[in-house]
């Protein structure tokens, strides 16, 4: 049976593009959204929603599929909420930047029913603003959408494989990983760079202090390098302490590394780490996802 409803609870930045490009992309279902007021205004305005409704719990009822788009630690909290309203027929899923802490919490209150009713699900898309203003419908388009299913969980029948088409139809490739995975390859290619954009930007104002006009002086390098450091703390709170081992383990090795350059500035290793760095361009972004969605379709 097609889906016919998808309550998405959290309609800013991400949950709010995942609705205008399901629209975009010709779902003709209800999509309802979850927030606050305010918030659900302007997503029915923009036409990321077709109905609006403040409360988690009704918001949810008779949906086909659940998508939470709020912060890791608030998805946490909206699992035990709504489990016990949910009929087993419903999917719930959601778009964290974390999973093994999302996943303990989605075992613990759906048992052995978790394969059934839970898949983990985190969309490499995103921008440094944040909030329903910015929400775009191509936001996921050639994006890598990573899924983090539970052993022998089956997604090629059901709603969670035409939930799935459906992220295939928004110009997302599907990368199924296991949770330990997830969270390490995370924790390098999203989270790190986040915490060294941070790092270099507050560096920058105790330096020179918070007026001076590095962006303007400094060219298009320190631009792109600092631009995430306007991402809200609050949602990078939460990723933090759902994934510190794997961010704590990859800014030790990345501490490291910028110690033998700091120390090898005069010397030919200075050359070789150049040499060695050059070696991440020869591989294809795109080439990888496609072979993780072959082995998404063959599962």
């Amino acid at each position: 049976m097609p889906i016919r409803q998808i309550t998405i609870i959290g309609t800013g930045l991400i949950g709010g593009s995942l609705g205008l490009a399901l629209r975009k992309k010709g779902f003709r279902g209800k999509i309802v959204g979850c927030d606050r007021t305010a918030v659900l205004a302007q997503a029915k305005r923009m036409g990321a929603i077709s109905h609006a409704i403040a409360d988690p719990v009704e918001a949810s009822r008779d949906s086909d599929v659940i998508v939470l788009a709020t912060p890791v630690g608030a998805i946490i909290e909206l699992i035990e909420r709504l489990a016990a309203h949910l009929p087993s027929n419903t999917l719930l899923t959601d778009v964290g930047s974390t999973k093994a802490a999302v996943l303990t919490k989605a075992e613990k209150v759906f048992g052995k029913d978790t394969r059934q009713r839970f898949l983990g699900g985190h969309p490499m898309a995103g921008k440094e603003n944040s909030g329903i203003k910015f929400a775009d419908p191509e936001l996921f388009q050639g994006a890598t959408w990573f899924i983090t299913p539970l052993p022998k969980q089956k997604l090629k029948g059901g709603v969670a494989a035409e939930y799935l088409a459906w992220v295939k139809k928004l110009g997302a490739r599907v990368a199924r990983l296991n949770l330990a995975e997830h969270d390490r390859l995370c924790a390098w290619i999203s989270h790190v760079p986040q915490m060294v954009s941070t790092a270099l930007a507050a560096a920058l104002v105790q330096e020179y202090g918070e007026d001076a006009p590095l962006l303007e002086s400094g060219g298009r390098a320190l631009r792109e390098m600092t631009r995430i450091a306007a991402s809200p703390y609050a949602m990078w709170r939460d990723i933090a302490l759902t994934n510190k081992k794997s961010i704590a383990d990859a800014l030790l090795k990345l501490e490291q590394r910028l110690a033998h350059i700091r120390e090898n500035l005069d010397s030919r290793e200075l050359e070789k780490e150049f040499e060695r760095a050059h070696k991440l361009q020869n591989h294809s972004p795109r080439r990888h996802g496609e072979e993780r969605l072959n082995r998404v379709s063959k599962e």
